[in-house]
């Protein structure tokens, strides 16, 4: 699941299911559990790479998948796809997604087109869903930490040592701008932050997968060195 699942607990199904801390003192549990296993090297090559990783029910997460993600690299574009399948017996929630990190420099700038942006409570969980025309301003200037609707085209950006365009077949992005590190973070995911939690979680991108069906995402990064 993308970012936040509030205060490590959920109910799906009629049942009740909790999940573990993983995340500094984070009172949420964050991120799911794909970022923090070992992945089996399923194949490689000097251009491409596929990873797998099984994962079987845990303290973390409480049914059993398996991910598999395929690396290709060009001389001036990464294409990232990623799948997950159903390996329950019962159905299960899924949200998937990436994390790119991008050095923060003087002149680092970003543009996109997004349609609403959801505003955090003092939790930090969305709570409030705002009209959000998009974003294109210096990253030395933006303060966000939110997830936003309605991503449309690629985002862009650039700096004075390379531009790049970042395109997903994800719909949600999640920009993170903090004004105290070397980095920002531009994060396709399929839902809403804590997207279970909400009333209509479908309707905030929250796949619900039977057994053995299976969810396919992909992630280009373009580059052009300046």
């Amino acid at each position: 699941y993308s970012n936040r699942l509030a205060y490590q607990r959920f109910r799906w199904q009629g049942r009740d299911y909790t999940t573990a801390t993983n995340f500094d003192d984070n009172p949420h549990s964050v991120h799911g559990v794909g970022w923090l296993r070992a992945w089996e090297v399923v194949a490689q090559s000097e251009s491409d790479g596929v990873l797998r990783y099984r994962h079987v029910p845990d303290a973390h997460w409480p049914f059993a998948f398996e991910a598999q993600q395929s690396f290709a690299v060009t001389p001036d574009a990464l294409a990232v796809t990623l799948t997950l399948t159903n390996t329950a017996d019962i159905a299960q929630p899924v949200g998937l997604g990436w994390h790119p990190y991008f050095p923060k420099r003087e002149r680092s700038h970003l543009r996109l087109e997004v349609s609403h942006r959801w505003d955090p409570n003092e939790a930090q969980l969305p709570a409030w869903k705002v009209a959000q025309a998009g974003i294109d301003g210096d990253v030395s200037r933006l303060a966000f930490d939110h997830c936003f609707d309605g991503w449309r085209g690629p985002a862009h950006v650039a700096d004075e040592v390379f531009s790049l365009q970042l395109s997903s077949t994800l719909t949600h992005l999640v920009v993170y701008t903090p004004g105290n590190k070397a980095y920002f973070c531009v994060e396709p995911v399929s839902h809403v932050s804590d997207a279970i939690h909400g009333d209509d979680p479908a309707a905030l991108g929250l796949r619900t997968l039977q057994p053995g069906e299976r969810y396919d995402v992909s992630m280009t990064l373009a580059v052009a060195v300046l």
